[in-house]
């Protein structure tokens, strides 16, 4: 194992050991996963926004777009540690201004999300951060209003991908080429 791998290896253990599973949450049948543990340890918290910032740097991104609500807790401080400018992602209703709005479909309902129209410039390359990639229809919803935008999407990061929900494969057409990175894939 070389010293990449085991400090990746590293990183998860202390990810995981600080996330709690909560039983049929928000609905019935469902796991919710809880990163308020996370978020109290000053260590994994800190670790956590290290290796986003570590994507941000090595994806080129100008510019971070976080997803509300827990996307915005782990993506606004990555996004100051790798020095560049945050863009929030709301929920329908909830931003100023004029907006560019996209639905999408969740494992337990539907939504809309909206971005400000003017969040990006001309040759923003942006990462989009999420805390959870389950389903995919959220970092869908997303990649395509940074595209609306007409900015690049530099890519998609996620502190824990649900594999067996198949986010990943439905985000595929979508990123084409732009990487998805999960630090932690169950």
């Amino acid at each position: 194992m070389t010293s990449t791998e085991a400090a990746g290896a590293e990183l998860r253990e202390l990810l995981l050991s600080r996330i709690r599973d909560v039983q049929d949450y928000p609905q019935p049948g469902v796991v919710f996963k809880d990163i308020t543990p996370l978020l109290a340890d000053p260590v994994a918290f800190n670790a956590l926004v290290d290796a986003l910032a570590e994507l941000c740097r090595r994806h080129a991104a100008t510019k971070v777009v976080g997803l509300e609500a827990r996307g915005f807790i782990i993506a606004a401080p990555a996004a100051a540690r790798a020095h560049v400018g945050f863009v929030p992602v709301r929920k329908a209703g909830k931003l100023p201004g004029p907006t560019l709005a996209q639905g999408y479909d969740l494992e337990y309902g539907s939504a809309e999300i909206e971005v400000q129209q003017d969040a990006f410039g001309p040759g923003d390359r942006v990462l989009v951060i999420d805390d959870v990639l389950a389903t995919g229809g959220t970092a869908e919803a997303a990649v395509e209003l940074v595209r609306r935008a007409d900015a690049t999407v530099a890519g998609v990061a996620v502190m824990l991908e649900l594999g067996f929900l198949g986010g990943r494969e439905r985000l595929a057409a979508s990123l084409k080429d732009a990487p998805l990175d999960a630090l932690v894939v169950l």
